[in-house]
């Protein structure tokens, strides 16, 4: 959500913004945020101003009293009963306006970092930099789920049976790998001074609406069927809501949080869940990292971030490529966002891993996060960025370390998670 400030003072920033992000039928509530918020200061003008004459008023009547003027008293009661009721009536339509506002304000997205590349969609998001070569063997490479099966690591129809499309069981070796991945990404990131911390897997509608935008909720939240809970899609959202109303001080920051969670995803106009592959699924686990920190540090965080999953695949031996959205397709509280991307021997070409988002003072803002500074409070930065996310880091693993005889190698750093295990076998 924007400062009020910046939406009343430079509505041309708001609106060329809009235009970028390809949201013109968006435009008509900038407008109509400044008339709201013009009518909503002048109401605050006229209750200071009825109290201020309520209490002159009041003040008045005792005198009045003793002076006899019992008649003059009534009528300055009267007065003071009146300005009583137009208070209460300005009162119960500023709270209406305040609604009003923050109805629209919700829904303007934030303002986009001036190097984030203008383009409709995804198919504009830019390259960046590569990081490995990638490799495409001289022998066919299966598909992800026929490669898992080889091991008897995966049951589809089971899970198809017990819960429905989008869900999976994996087995044996494969879930071994899969338990090694999210330990390793524990580690690493454990390594790299962040704290470990496991959230609460459910989170009450006044955070998701606070983590991210309406159409975001819709598109992606399960709702507890009676209860103000819904299902996270990511730890971010419970990581973040952590810190809701909180007032940190400037010398703790930043903060850096690593954590482990299940995720629950709708995946809502998603063309549809996958019967036989685990690309896109309903359910899974992931690693994720936030940083919570001072405006001025954000974009130097935002690098860190990123730099850290390229580091982590590249120790899996896996090629990535980072790739940077261009504003149509970037979320409504995201300043800046790259996705990481790795190589696919199959399908010869890069697929999504991960995700970073710099989300400015957004979130922050909705949740009340906010900074204690030498000159006052102010509201921190906050952002977030996949670690990994099995099982669709297993369809990067898996292809990319598959030998020709059949076997899948283990990554060195890996081997202390599985035992010891040099190459998963078929048994």
């Amino acid at each position: 959500m924007l400062d009020i400030k910046l939406v009343r003072n430079h509505p041309d920033i708001v609106k060329q913004n809009l235009k970028n992000k390809f949201q013109e039928h968006k435009l008509p509530l900038v407008d109509e945020v400044i008339q709201l918020d013009k009518r909503n200061r002048e109401i605050k003008k006229e209750v200071e101003a009825l109290r201020a004459e309520k209490n002159s008023l009041s003040k008045l009547i005792g005198g009045l009293i003793k002076e006899g003027k019992k008649a003059e008293a009534e009528e300055t009661k009267a007065k003071v009963a009146a300005g009583n009721a137009k208070i209460d009536e300005l009162t119960a339509e500023e709270k209406n306006l305040a609604e009003e506002i923050k109805k629209r304000m919700m829904v303007i997205p934030n303002i986009i970092d001036a190097s984030v590349p203008i383009g409709k969609d995804d198919s504009e998001n830019v390259e960046l930099e590569r990081f490995g070569e990638p490799v495409v063997p001289d022998f066919e490479i299966p598909y992800h789920t026929d490669i898992m099966e080889r091991f008897h690591g995966i049951d589809l129809e089971a899970a198809r049976n017990v819960a429905g499309n989008g869900f999976y069981y994996l087995m044996g070796d494969i879930a071994r790998l899969h338990s090694a991945v999210i330990s390793y990404a524990r580690d690493f990131m454990i390594n790299r001074g962040f704290t470990y911390c496991v959230p609460p897997f459910m989170i009450r509608s006044n955070v998701v609406t606070g983590v991210m935008s309406f159409d975001e909720m819709d598109s992606m939240m399960y709702k507890i069927e009676g209860e103000d809970l819904y299902l996270i899609g990511t730890s971010e959202h419970s990581m973040i809501g952590k810190f809701i109303g909180t007032h940190t001080k400037e010398e703790e920051l930043p903060l850096t949080l690593t954590s482990y969670s299940p995720c629950f995803r709708k995946e809502k106009g998603a063309h549809g869940i996958e019967e036989r592959g685990v690309y896109r699924i309903h359910q899974f686990e992931k690693q994720e990292m936030i940083v919570i920190c001072k405006p001025e540090d954000s974009m130097a965080w935002y690098d860190k971030l990123w730099k850290n999953t390229v580091d982590l695949f590249r120790s899996l031996d896996i090629p990535v490529r980072t790739l940077e959205c261009c504003s149509g397709d970037l979320a409504d509280l995201k300043v800046k966002s790259v996705d990481v991307e790795a190589w696919s021997p199959r399908q010869q070409k890069y697929f999504e891993v991960g995700s970073c988002s710099n989300l400015g003072d957004a979130q922050a803002r909705r949740l009340s996060i906010r900074v204690r500074g030498p000159e006052g409070n102010y509201f921190a930065h906050t952002l977030n960025n996949t670690v990994v996310a099995p099982p669709r880091m297993l369809i990067a693993f898996l292809e990319n370390n598959l030998n020709k005889d059949g076997t899948v190698s283990i990554p060195e750093v890996l081997r202390p998670y599985m035992g010891g295990m040099e190459k998963i076998e078929v048994k």
